[in-house]
């Protein structure tokens, strides 16, 4: 298992005040306590009634009227941490055993009415073939759908005097090059392509890196209004095998689009 490396346009930090270890997401965030929390990243008040869940281990609680919440299983190997509210942008976060050995505070983002939440599901492609040293294949939880993963659904008509963003909560397991030069697996003699983001059939992004808050641009020309849009994300491949198609297997959670 390797450490997770945090996409440049996304920063997420882990600091220590008053033994709580404060976590933010896309936005700037102080806070205190002695306790795991939900805050609203704004306003640094607490939310009650958000799902905390570990989809890999089937576990979830939700805060209570102080935000608090307490994750009472053991943890050995990092694993993804998702947090949901209703109105609300859906956060993920990596932590392992020395992350929750101290209090844990969560700011998170209100969402807007451009906003679109695609799914806050945890989705595993690829074909159920890697190995232990493959990035992440500890956490592992579900099976393979298949190669690529393919949702439709609605902007609003306003969408296009913003700037939008992909944002994908978490993503494991990515055994490309750049990836196994950051260590981020341990490969040895092979390495995949990096997966591929499509939107509306025309492909904007590679993604060379596991990690948390990645954020996408989507050129707004590709954008439909009022219609139903198409956001499609392919895994790669290994690249040293040529016998057969051997695609690399990752895993994702939390995908909206962000409007800013």
């Amino acid at each position: 298992m390797r450490r997770f490396f945090i996409c440049l346009l996304v920063i997420i930090f882990n600091i220590t005040i008053s033994n709580a270890a404060v976590m933010e997401g896309g936005v700037s965030k102080t806070g205190l306590g002695n306790s795991s929390r939900i805050v609203d990243s704004d306003t640094n008040l607490p939310v009650s009634g958000a799902k905390v869940s570990l989809p890999k281990e089937n576990y979830s609680t939700f805060t209570d009227n102080t935000g608090a919440f307490n994750l009472n299983i053991k943890i050995n190997d990092p694993t993804i941490m998702s947090v949901e509210k209703e109105g609300y942008r859906p956060f993920s976060l990596t932590i392992d055993e020395k992350t929750v050995s101290k209090p844990i505070v969560v700011g998170i983002e209100k969402s807007n009415v451009q906003d679109v939440i695609i799914s806050s599901e945890m989705f595993h492609l690829g074909d159920d073939n890697f190995s232990a040293n493959s990035a992440n294949s500890s956490e592992f939880k579900a099976k393979s759908i298949g190669p690529f993963y393919s949702k439709t659904f609605m902007i609003a008509a306003n969408a296009l005097t913003k700037k939008n963003y992909l944002v994908i909560g978490s993503i494991i397991g990515i055994d490309t090059l750049i990836a196994r030069s950051l260590r981020q697996n341990a490969t040895v003699n092979s390495f995949s392509s990096p997966p591929e983001v499509y939107f509306n059939g025309a492909k904007i992004a590679d993604i060379q890196l596991n990690g948390d808050g990645q954020r996408i641009l989507i050129p707004n020309r590709l954008l439909k209004p009022n219609q139903m849009n198409e956001l499609t994300i392919r895994t790669g491949r290994n690249m040293k095998q040529t016998a057969y198609i051997d695609y690399d297997d990752i895993e994702f959670i939390n995908l909206f689009i962000q409007s800013e």
